[in-house]
């Protein structure tokens, strides 16, 4: 493919995810970010991650999510949100919800932070606390919510499916509603950091739930959407084709964005398409943000769709879904292989020129 073919590829940066810290007071069993009881001690300085953000606002205005560890660890993180909003990002945080008193819910609101995301991994206390690894996060993180309602602050529940979670996901649903939560996110593991190959549902169970998941959607009162589950896009594609002619497909972006639309900074400044892949495009520490999204080789070749190998190369859905590369990467060590949870099989060959 010619650069230009691959510059038409290329969609707006949509979302910059930063690490903000690799501390966390929990002890997950899927932890992303392998996180640990203390601060990394080469984690990006105020000022390097406000340069970073003056970089980001030359390209876009992305939506800038500081992940963490635990973000709530990092002391000047409300300076850093302020600082952000200020320079035009719309700022969101993911804090585990625990750390949030009524003191920290007004600061939140205060730096203006658009909305937090909490991630509740049971509907009750047992089965949270044992994700979480620590007793009482259930208890702490509920608290930590109605502070936040108190405040004036959204938020937005987030639930990674894993065999443990998997037949609480419809009571975790129904606890996301009752709590008030603005929408609910749901996160299909990618064993990475502690997260385990032995904690993912099989295939058939992951075409399962994602259905679920549309159909729930299709009714709820709140936004349910999918994260490291592109084969969400092309199933909601196929309901809207048995739907009928008007049901369309949407082209403008496609389930897996890694490295296209989205990208991740960790704590030390790295690089990477998305914090489920470790594949390193570049340091922020060494080069500017800006050149690293637009020149990095890493993220060329994941906008090149047709490099893409086995059944996803030849899938008439490859715009819309992709398959999610960092599955791809864990299970086989290949970027570009077929998306190994996937069982659909294509209807088209060459299918980077299908529907």
């Amino acid at each position: 493919m010619t650069n230009a073919s691959i510059a038409q590829s290329v969609l707006p940066l949509a979302v910059v995810a930063w690490e903000s810290t690799q501390a966390c007071n929990l002890t997950c069993i899927h932890c992303r970010a392998n996180a640990q009881a203390k601060p990394a001690t080469d984690e990006l300085t105020t000022a390097e991650i406000e340069r970073v953000i003056d970089d980001i606002v030359t390209l876009a205005a992305p939506v800038f999510i500081i992940s963490g560890g635990e973000p709530l660890l990092r002391p000047d993180v409300f300076r850093v949100a302020r600082y952000g909003r200020e320079r035009g990002l719309r700022v969101v945080m993911a804090p585990n919800g625990t750390l949030i008193t009524a003191e920290v819910a007004r600061r939140i609101a205060e730096a203006g932070i658009a909305r937090i995301s909490v991630s509740i991994d049971g509907s009750c206390a047992p089965r949270h606390d044992r994700v979480r690894g620590v007793a009482g996060a259930f208890a702490a993180a509920l608290q930590g919510l109605a502070a936040c309602r108190e405040a004036g602050v959204e938020f937005q529940l987030n639930t990674t499916v894993l065999e443990q979670t998997l037949d609480d996901l419809p009571a975790v649903y129904e606890l996301a509603i009752r709590l008030g939560a603005r929408a609910w996110n749901i996160f299909m593991l990618v064993p990475t950091g502690r997260g385990q190959a032995d904690d993912e549902i099989t295939p058939e169970a992951y075409e399962r739930t994602l259905r679920w998941i549309d159909e729930t959607a299709a009714s709820s009162p709140i936004p349910v959407r999918v994260t490291c589950g592109p084969q969400y896009r092309r199933i909601t594609a196929q309901r809207r084709r048995a739907e009928g002619p008007h049901g369309g497909l949407d082209r403008a972006s496609r389930g897996c964005l890694a490295g296209n639309g989205y990208c991740f900074i960790s704590h030390r400044g790295e690089v990477f398409p998305c914090g489920y892949l470790p594949l390193l495009a570049g340091n922020v520490r060494e080069q500017p943000f800006h050149e690293i999204y637009r020149h990095s080789t890493l993220f060329q070749m994941l906008r090149d769709w047709s490099r893409l190998e086995g059944k996803c190369g030849e899938c008439e859905f490859v715009r819309l879904c992709g398959g999610c590369r960092a599955r791809a990467f864990s299970a086989t060590g290949n970027v570009l292989a077929q998306e190994p949870y996937c069982t659909y099989q294509p209807h088209a060959a060459g299918g980077v020129h299908g529907d």
